[in-house]
């Protein structure tokens, strides 16, 4: 019989050892001071509105941001995006857009996202001959971020100080891409062509990122599509095999999950090219897809497919009577519905995807933050 004072470890206790290193291995762990957003209106904190565009302002009208902030901001949404709880999460500011801000609000980070934005700038869309809404592509998103870089640190050396203890978020970004397009009568096939170049213009920015000294760089992929209420009004079928147990469109569906399995094996190549950098995925699809599949389980008993805000039809989705425009009226409570305006989410599903990917599997490597100061609330969250 071994003695008290043994040195001898059980099997059990070896293989528990062996399961938390390898666990700790492929975690990223890391205390970020400053964030940096890229993308489009699924995190837009004001862009958009800042810039005067009228052809895109529903969201300087109540009830957006009606939740939190009392008042519109320029979010697409009744409260605060996924990128405002992870900001919370690091216990910094809530990021300032980077339009109409002085230099010092930006010590904590920037927000360069824009409603309507795309991946692609605006001459490919031109050529192919589709209309979009906004030219603050990510290819101008990352000019922002180069003119604005040499005024937040006074050295070479202190930027790469600074860069290296941020968190970069390239994304959501895409999905402008594929909408503009679809909606103006392309094909499935024209818009799987399209995947390709958008998965390149992502990996472009990544790679001049990383050119530029960030170390960590958090990249989603793109929501279940056919789970929208606007798409399920437009697209509507009258072939019930088109619609999956949730009662989204399972064409579309796999079309998003086309576009992330791409952006999945051009992040792990750039993994390889860029050894010293840490790129992280965000499986924003699968954190998402749980909001339709237990939509009661986890408290949204208002309806996964159902606007909050809109104006009528079986998804509360009305072209003519959009979200903030006369016509419309908004749902009493926006925490029972998953979808806000017929397009983007609630807060509070939001809130359920931000938990996911900070404390749940939805990250590829699993990332840690080591400096958070308080999780998301969310008491029905099965990751909280």
């Amino acid at each position: 019989m071994a003695s008290s004072g043994s040195t001898i470890m059980s099997k059990p206790t070896l293989i528990t050892v062996l399961l938390l290193l390898l666990v700790q291995i492929n975690t990223i762990t890391g205390c970020y001071t400053s964030l940096f957003q890229f993308g489009d209106s699924l995190a837009d904190t004001g862009n958009l509105l800042l810039s005067r565009n009228d052809e895109h302002s529903y969201m300087r009208n109540y009830p957006y941001g009606e939740t939190f902030f009392k008042r519109p901001t320029g979010r697409c949404s009744d409260g605060r995006l996924v990128v405002d709880f992870i900001a919370e999460a690091l216990g910094i500011s809530l990021m300032p857009p980077y339009l109409g801000h002085s230099n010092q609000d930006f010590k904590q980070g920037v927000n360069f996202a824009v409603v309507g934005a795309t991946a692609l700038d605006l001459a490919f869309f031109e050529e192919k001959g589709v209309h979009v809404y906004t030219n603050y592509s990510l290819g101008v998103q990352l000019e922002w971020f180069k003119q604005l870089l040499p005024s937040l640190c006074a050295s070479p050396s202190r930027c790469r100080d600074m860069l290296s203890n941020s968190l970069f978020l390239v994304g959501e970004i895409g999905g402008n891409d594929y909408n503009n397009p679809f909606l103006q009568g392309k094909s499935v096939q024209e818009l799987r062509a399209i995947v390709p170049h958008v998965i390149e213009a992502i990996s472009s920015t990544i790679t001049a990122l990383i050119d530029e000294g960030a170390v960590t760089l958090m990249v989603p992929g793109n929501l279940p599509i056919g789970c929208s209420p606007s798409y399920l009004t437009v697209l509507e079928s009258e072939n019930k095999d088109d619609y999956d147990a949730n009662g989204c469109l399972s064409w579309l569906n796999e079309f998003s999950q086309f576009h992330n399995q791409l952006l999945q094996n051009e992040l792990n190549r750039l993994r390889e090219a860029h050894p010293h950098a840490t790129i992280i995925y965000a499986d924003y699809y699968n954190v998402a897809m749980e909001l339709y599949q237990f939509p009661n389980k986890l408290g949204f008993t208002g309806g996964a497919l159902t606007a909050c805000c809109g104006g009528g039809g079986p998804y509360n989705y009305n072209v003519s009577a959009k979200c903030g425009y006369q016509g419309s009226t908004a749902c009493v409570d926006p925490s029972l519905f998953v979808n806000w305006d017929g397009v983007h989410l609630t807060e509070r599903a939001y809130n359920h995807i931000s938990t996911g990917i900070l404390n749940g599997p939805f990250t590829t490597p699993r990332i840690n933050i080591g400096c958070i100061l308080s999780k998301p609330q969310n008491d029905d969250h099965p990751y909280s």
